[in-house]
């Protein structure tokens, strides 16, 4: 197994995971973030929403082979949208919008999706 691809497998099962537990166990998701919903239930539906995204994001980078005509643009996207998450996750630490233990979580798990989707798209171009 090369690089690129032990990068796009391992980024694909987290984002299978955190997609799962978004789709699933939105409440759980929200407590881990901030705490109890109690009676505010909005947060459920972008939770849900995110977490049918990131899945379906984790299980095309499982299914794709390097040699697949959307495998390239399938991994620039993943970096795109982890930047972009890691990005958002700082701005919400940093603006209070999360406590600071779920911002540090947040920031670092998108960081290493981030990194993981790095190596998976250099790697694969050193590979083409």
């Amino acid at each position: 197994m090369t690089k690129a691809d032990a990068a796009r497998r391992t980024l694909a099962c987290i984002r299978i995971f955190n997609g799962a537990v978004g789709l699933f166990a939105a409440g759980r998701m929200a407590e881990s973030l901030g705490g109890p919903l109690g009676e505010d239930k909005r947060f459920v539906y972008p939770a849900r929403m995110f977490g049918i995204r990131t899945l379906l994001l984790g299980l095309d980078l499982l299914t794709l082979r390097p040699d697949d005509a959307s495998a390239r643009r399938v991994s620039r996207q993943a970096v795109l949208i982890h930047a972009t998450d890691t990005a958002a996750a700082l701005y919400a630490g940093a603006r209070g919008e999360l406590p600071p233990r779920a911002a540090k979580v947040t920031v670092t798990i998108s960081a290493v999706n981030t990194v993981l989707a790095v190596v998976a798209l250099v790697a694969g171009k050193r590979r083409d």
